[in-house]
């Protein structure tokens, strides 16, 4: 759970303010029909297994987030919904589609060490084996000093401390899921072929930033102009980026894992549709040209006080 002191009455959020780390494992999981009350214990438990396998390496900071889909959650809980939770929307744009895949479950496991991710994930799936389906799983890495595969610098604009906490937690505005957050997945593959032959100038433009040294540029269109989203007073909208590189060489397989914590989907989700349906300035993000999103799915992150202490499941009130 998160370190920082929690003023009195507020709930304690799971760990989605940790720091970026080495090494990630993203499971999303269906919940077979009748075995709701296994996928319960689990969650349940969950902050007690991170102790145990994180005990003895807390330099590593092994941590785990749990999500909820919309689909899950009126079988899991007797509860009132969460204000933004909503099955992911697909976006059909002129060019390229954001899909949306299954998912009713997220288990975003990270530390220091794969193997502590490793352990966690395999404890935790023993115990769902014939409980769920598993739609899909990515071993994530760091890559170099924090870039993706496409060799740019990765989470830059991250917001740290408490403007972190404004950006990802929920508030007052949904009392019943204070401490609570939002968190949307994608997986992208990229055809690194195409992507490396460009010339690094292009690539800067496309995705608004200098490729050696991270500086960002005036580049209208670019992938970084259309992720920057103000709200009404001219403030810009944060989010909380972990994305991960990953990828099978062997296979010819390259890709991004992106996950995006907010308090609210709709930051998110409007920069989807900038990527997707384009702006003014832009048909589509340039960057869809070289990344194509296979999967998508929207999760609701309860707190951590909500996971140690379930409410009832349906019926059991």
């Amino acid at each position: 759970m998160s370190s920082e002191p929690q003023p009195a009455g507020e709930a304690e959020p799971q760990p989605v303010l940790g720091s970026l780390t080495t090494a990630a494992i993203f499971l999303v999981v269906t919940v077979r029909p009748g075995h709701e009350e296994r996928v319960r214990e689990v969650l349940g438990d969950l902050s007690s297994l991170r102790r145990s396998f994180g005990f003895g390496a807390p330099e590593a900071a092994l941590s785990c987030v749990a999500g909820i889909g919309s689909d899950a959650w009126d079988r899991l809980f007797d509860h009132p919904r969460p204000a933004g939770l909503h099955p992911f929307r697909p976006l059909e744009g002129s060019r390229h589609t954001a899909v949306a895949t299954p998912g009713d479950v997220l288990f975003h496991i990270r530390a220091g060490r794969f193997d502590l991710c490793f352990g966690l994930a395999a404890e935790i799936m023993h115990r769902l084996r014939d409980a769920v389906t598993v739609e899909d799983e990515v071993q994530g890495f760091k890559y170099l000093d924090a870039r993706d595969l496409l060799g740019f610098v990765d989470g830059t604009e991250n917001p740290a401390g408490a403007a972190a906490r404004r950006a990802v937690l929920i508030g007052a505005e949904d009392p019943a899921h204070a401490g609570g957050s939002y968190v949307i997945v994608q997986k992208y593959l990229h055809d690194l072929d195409a992507w490396n032959a460009l010339p690094v100038e292009t690539q800067e433009r496309i995705i608004g930033r200098t490729k050696a040294t991270n500086i960002e540029l005036e580049e209208p269109g670019s992938h970084v102009d259309l992720n920057t989203v103000t709200g009404p007073d001219g403030e810009e909208q944060d989010i909380l980026r972990d994305n991960m590189p990953f990828g099978r060489p062997g296979q010819g397989e390259f890709g991004t894992y992106f996950i995006g914590y907010a308090r609210t989907p709709d930051v998110i989700e409007h920069m989807l549709r900038n990527m997707f349906l384009g702006t003014p300035d832009a048909a589509h993000d340039r960057i869809l040209d070289f990344s194509t999103a296979v999967t998508g799915t929207l999760f609701h992150v309860p707190s951590g006080d909500f996971l140690d202490d379930l409410p009832p499941a349906p019926g059991k009130a």
